[in-house]
């Protein structure tokens, strides 16, 4: 069953959403698709890369993946990219707040994120792991202002923009949903679960072919 967000919670949410063009049509909550929700983030396993690594090629590469095996490996390397900061710090403040997560002290997790944010404001994985951990205590007006702040420094980042289409689904916005959905895909074709969604929604949103 849906509950409704307070009156307050509806407000900022409307409001967050509204900044990046995405107002919902109805500010409704419905119940959380799995106990261990999170948006998409990095795999466990990143490789080593060279950080002046061309991004524009890789995602083109992307685009041109013949298949799932060759996607996931330029993926991972677009994510090890994202995941390089110059700093020594933040470095060791997201290795603590990942440390953190792990023991499930959220609180904690984002505390160490606040100050890596603090530190390097235009590092975007911090946005995009803090954008995480709203999310799980389902802090959807606090998590979409992380993911604004991701999609601001970098509007390929299908992470976010998946997430994204998440959140507006769980809010009852199905509209869009399947448009952050679509622009993720636009990005990577390769998206788990993603074309199912998108297939989903079109028929709800814009009914069935006849």
């Amino acid at each position: 069953m849906a509950v409704r967000f307070p009156l307050a919670r509806t407000l900022c949410l409307a409001f967050v959403l509204g900044t990046v063009g995405l107002a919902p049509a109805a500010a409704q909550q419905v119940e959380p698709p799995a106990k261990q929700k999170k948006l998409p983030e990095a795999p466990p396993k990143l490789p080593k890369v060279d950080r002046t690594k061309n991004l524009d090629f890789l995602f083109g590469a992307l685009k041109a993946a013949p298949d799932e095996v060759s996607a996931k490996h330029v993926e991972a390397r677009i994510w090890a990219i994202w995941l390089q900061t110059p700093s020594d710090t933040a470095a060791l403040l997201m290795a603590r707040a990942k440390t953190a997560v792990d023991a499930k002290k959220i609180e904690v997790a984002i505390k160490l994120l606040d100050s890596v944010i603090k530190l390097r404001p235009d590092y975007i994985e911090a946005w995009n792991r803090r954008a995480t951990l709203y999310y799980m205590q389902n802090d959807y007006g606090r998590s979409l202002a992380d993911i604004q702040q991701v999609l601001i420094r970098e509007p390929r980042h299908f992470g976010a923009l998946a997430g994204l289409g998440m959140i507006m689904q769980e809010v009852g916005d199905e509209k869009r949903a399947l448009e952050a959905y679509r622009k993720a895909l636009a990005v990577n074709p390769h998206l788990e679960k993603i074309p199912d969604q998108v297939k989903s929604l079109t028929e709800k949103v814009e009914g069935r072919d006849i």
